[in-house]
């Protein structure tokens, strides 16, 4: 009931008057039945426009974090995210892509749609970067076609670390339904997964026009927060 409140009550003609988003191919996801929209992950905002421009539910797999935050903020966020049905996930642990998936077919056995970012964590920077198997292992176990989506122009409206989004022009772009049937049965194979997951990344990057970068975002994060870290403590001195 909640979630419905939102879309049409509260937050959906917000948002579509602040950032009017064009639509574009929004006749490739299905009226009915299971499917996963798989797109690219610019801006926290994402999580609300596509649900508010999108005519059936959509159920995302959203991280932990929004959930356990400390403080008045932390609890309405939480709150905020219960409500509007997404389902929270823990990304830490060697059990975390098995939650994830688990829960994410539980989404899909119900005929329902399912939104999933197969980076695993917003760019940080506007580049689009390798997906992870997660997303394959759902489409071929549940044998649901896959909507490759991308949202653009929602890096530059509202960027990583920035809490109030400025104006700038939105799109949001589906692709025809990508079908795995061909797979079926293989979702055990790493060489499958790993073809089935970087035809995805592929359609959504032709969507989207993004620079493509093939390494985990999570990575390259982490790599480059590393670097920072290390010039903090050992700056280099001038030449003389």
């Amino acid at each position: 009931m909640f979630y419905y409140l939102l879309k049409y009550v509260v937050l959906g003609p917000l948002l579509k008057l602040v950032f009017r988003p064009r639509i574009e191919g929004l006749e490739h996801v299905p009226e009915s039945g299971a499917a996963i929209v798989a797109g690219n992950h610019l801006s926290f905002s994402d999580h609300f426009l596509l649900p508010a421009v999108l005519k059936r539910r959509i159920t995302f797999l959203a991280k932990a974090e929004y959930f356990t935050g400390p403080g008045i903020k932390g609890r309405l966020t939480a709150a905020f995210f219960r409500s509007a049905g997404q389902i929270p996930v823990d990304r830490s642990g060697k059990e975390a892509g098995q939650a994830a998936i688990r829960e994410g077919l539980g989404v899909l056995s119900k005929d329902e749609l399912l939104g999933i970012y197969p980076e695993g964590t917003r760019s940080h920077d506007g580049r689009l970067y390798k997906g992870k198997v997660g997303v394959a292992v759902m489409a071929l176990k549940a044998r649901v076609p896959v909507i490759p989506c991308a949202m653009i122009g929602t890096f530059e409206a509202q960027p990583p670390g920035k809490v109030v989004p400025t104006l700038h022009p939105v799109r949001i772009r589906f692709g025809e339904p990508l079908d795995f049937s061909r797979y079926e049965g293989m979702e055990n194979e790493k060489a499958i997964l790993r073809a089935v997951t970087d035809e995805i990344m592929y359609a959504i990057l032709t969507l989207s026009e993004q620079e493509y970068v093939d390494q985990y975002a999570a990575v390259v994060k982490a790599e480059e927060a590393a670097a920072k870290e290390k010039a903090r403590k050992f700056p280099r001195m001038p030449l003389r």
